[in-house]
């Protein structure tokens, strides 16, 4: 089964179980926070963790 990217999708269990493409950003977000850019644009789907990552 080829592999997909899980665009829009909410559940992290559904993208394992369906073997879509899962990227962690987790280093990027500390990389750009240590580089203090004034001006980054970071996606993610829709109610996938944004506000939780912002408050940390």
């Amino acid at each position: 089964m080829p592999r997909t990217v899980a665009i829009g999708s909410p559940d992290f269990d559904g993208i394992i179980s369906n073997q879509c493409f899962y990227i962690d950003k987790t280093n990027f977000i500390r990389d750009w926070w240590e580089n203090k850019d004034s001006v980054t644009l970071i996606t993610r789907p829709r109610r996938f963790g944004k506000t939780l990552t912002m408050i940390s």
